[in-house]
């Protein structure tokens, strides 16, 4: 996810059960790009004990074969190509989801990219852009170029994330692809997992924006694939969440009211399981200092018998986020960089 599954992300994740493999922030593909310093990092100094995949977005061929060589030079697990980001100010670059208009030059970038990538070649995408009319051409191009593994999300660009998820649409490209195929899509917890893999025959799920909810899915999605119950989760153990978040990702470049703001943004996905009358996201917006945040966190989280209580595994029906403030910066115009298999 842009702007979230950085190295500190990464590293607090793994704290509360790591996925089988991370993907990073796309590295972003033209003229004049290099491969960002801080996403970088994220490969070269990962200390999860997992994978990390290299996400690209772009759409020369030339400057992404360059970007892939580069990469390759770090401790990649593979590469992946971006073909489902939904964010206008993507898609109108003919990159990301943009090139899901176009078949034919994602043929082009396939068969670019294959010979390029001496290992993993991963891909991501929606099941179309405005509607599904390439969507067979697309998964018959994943096994003409030997795709490794394909992502499927289950909504067309212009959805994106507010309609149902179509299923249906992963189901028919798991059965249509010769490579494992991961479901994305409102996979809110490790139940709501196991059905969506029951429903679509995929290999696994892959998990993005819950997992800023709820750090403990990967772990829960394991207990539950293994045919146990998913672990409780307190109040107390969000709050040491929060905590460890909060440090992990301070910085003293970066301002104490700028960083509270951050946070917020990620709390506005935390809060969704916290209260069912959204009592804790009314109070956590209005903090402007990290002591305001922490208090308004341990009036919630600790006070009374909050400690004890259950963090709901499903966001409550009808706590959302603010639209001014839904996603840490870029959530909306990365994709779902986690994943977990069944």
């Amino acid at each position: 996810m842009q702007d979230v599954t950085d190295l500190a992300f990464m590293r607090v994740i793994a704290h509360y059960g790591a996925p089988d493999y991370f993907f990073t922030e796309f590295f972003r593909v033209h003229s004049q790009s290099r491969p960002e310093k801080h996403i970088l990092r994220s490969i070269d100094e990962n200390t999860t004990g997992r994978p990390v995949f290299a996400q690209l977005i772009g759409e020369d061929l030339g400057h992404l074969v360059r970007t892939v060589a580069a990469l390759l030079r770090h401790p990649v697990a593979g590469i992946d190509l971006n073909l489902g980001c939904p964010a206008p100010k993507v898609y109108k670059k003919n990159v990301g989801g943009g090139l899901l208009r176009e078949p034919e030059k994602i043929a082009r970038l396939l068969a670019t990219l294959r010979p390029a990538v001496p290992g993993l070649l991963t891909v991501k995408m929606r099941i179309g852009f405005d509607d599904t009319a390439h969507f067979d051409r697309i998964l018959d191009l994943v096994n003409e170029h030997r795709v490794d593994l394909l992502t499927v999300h289950g909504r067309t660009v212009k959805e994106m994330y507010r309609s149902a998820v179509h299923y249906d649409f992963i189901a028919h490209a798991a059965r249509r692809v010769r490579c494992p195929l991961l479901a994305n899509g409102n996979v809110t917890s490790a139940t709501r997992a196991a059905a969506v893999v029951a429903e679509t025959g995929a290999a696994g799920v892959m998990i993005g924006r819950h997992a800023i909810r709820n750090p403990w899915i990967f772990r829960q999605c394991r207990e539950q694939f293994a045919g146990g119950t998913p672990a409780r989760v307190t109040l107390a153990d969000v709050r040491d969440y929060v905590e460890r978040l909060y440090r992990a990702t301070q910085s003293a470049e970066f301002p104490e009211r700028a960083h509270v703001t951050k946070m917020k943004k990620y709390l506005n996905f935390v809060g969704q399981s916290v209260d069912p009358t959204g009592a804790f996201l009314h109070e956590m917006r209005r903090a402007e200092s990290e002591g305001e945040l922490f208090r308004a966190c341990d009036r919630h989280l600790l006070d009374g018998d909050a400690a004890e209580r259950e963090f709901s595994p499903e966001p409550y029906p009808g706590v959302i986020a603010r639209p001014n403030c839904e996603t840490p910066a870029g959530v909306a115009d990365g994709c779902s960089l986690e994943t977990i298999t069944a």
